[in-house]
């Protein structure tokens, strides 16, 4: 979180809002209303996009960056009626703490979308967390917890933006394993993939909880740990967007990487990397080949948060 505050009328607060990373994410169960639950591992980037708040007369919102083209008018729209699910936090929280939104709220937004990194949840938890701190929100406001949830389900995780065992819906984060720092190369192939349709071609078995070890701080007890879980939505993803095992394909061929994986729903896969300068160097090899491809050598468990 940065302030720019030459004075009173022109401060801006800029918030980051890292990319989310599911290490592994198994189905557990659906429930009644056709929700699947889930026990996934998360972790964050420092990689992602970035919200900067303002003051204004009345409510607006505004998206820059390489990916602005692709919002549409109703994801522009500054309303409580917006599709945005950043727009729809501001005024969530606005109302909820009985705020005037007189804010302009600009979305940069630098990771793809649909992309399984939990872009959009991302952004309206760093809008969450930004207005907190413009409006002096305490963050354990006894509101927040189900103000987030109702938003989204990866909403309350990216909030906290430590590593989580996330279950249930979402809703129900627990501690995670010490994790430590880790180079990560993140592809995405350019495919989006919807989160609903995805959930929609699962087909299989559903899975018990299974227990966490405490740390996972060493990297090759990490790499091995995750070779012993997987993510249930791999496969019906590539039924959807097959170009995923190109991008797969194309991090475990890359000298350095000791791990390979889709993240979330996809399209969105990681590769983990023994070192940054392995990294770099496989993240330039795979972009000099697929020029038309999204990809990001960066820390992961090392954001930059807020």
């Amino acid at each position: 979180m940065s302030f720019n505050n030459s004075s009173a009328q022109t401060k801006v607060l800029t918030v980051f809002a890292p990319a989310k990373v599911n290490l592994h994410l198994h189905i557990t169960g659906r429930l009644d209303n056709g929700y699947h639950t889930l026990d996934s591992l998360i972790a964050f980037a420092d990689a992602g996009d970035s919200i900067d708040i303002e003051p204004a007369q009345d409510f607006e919102f505004r998206v820059r960056g390489p990916y602005e083209k692709l919002f549409n008018a109703k994801e522009l729209d500054a309303s409580p009626d917006s599709s945005n699910i950043a727009v729809q936090a501001a005024w969530t929280l606005a109302r909820a703490a009985q705020k005037n939104l007189n804010v302009r709220i600009t979305l940069t937004k630098n990771l793809p979308l649909a992309s399984g990194l939990g872009g959009g949840s991302a952004d309206a938890a760093a809008v969450i967390w930004g207005l907190c701190e413009w409006w002096n929100i305490p963050k354990g406001a006894h509101y927040l917890p189900g103000l987030m949830v109702k938003l989204g389900a990866d909403v309350p995780v990216c909030f906290s933006c430590k590593p989580a065992r996330v279950r249930g819906v979402g809703d129900i984060l627990d501690p995670a394993p010490m994790i430590g720092e880790t180079a990560i190369v993140l592809v995405n192939p350019g495919k989006h993939c919807s989160t609903a349709e995805v959930f929609a071609h699962y087909s299989g078995k559903y899975k018990e909880p299974m227990s966490m070890p405490a740390s996972l701080e060493n990297f090759s007890d990490l790499v091995a740990f995750l070779k012993t879980r997987e993510n249930d939505l791999q496969a019906p993803a590539l039924e959807i967007a097959p170009e995923i095992a190109a991008a797969l394909k194309s991090l475990e061929s890359q000298k350095g990487c000791w791990f390979a994986r889709m993240s979330g729903s996809g399209a969105t896969c990681f590769g983990l990397f023994e070192n940054e300068a392995q990294a770099q160097k496989a993240a330039k090899t795979i972009i000099a080949k697929n020029k038309k491809w999204w990809v990001k050598a960066c820390w992961l468990n090392r954001p930059e948060r807020y």
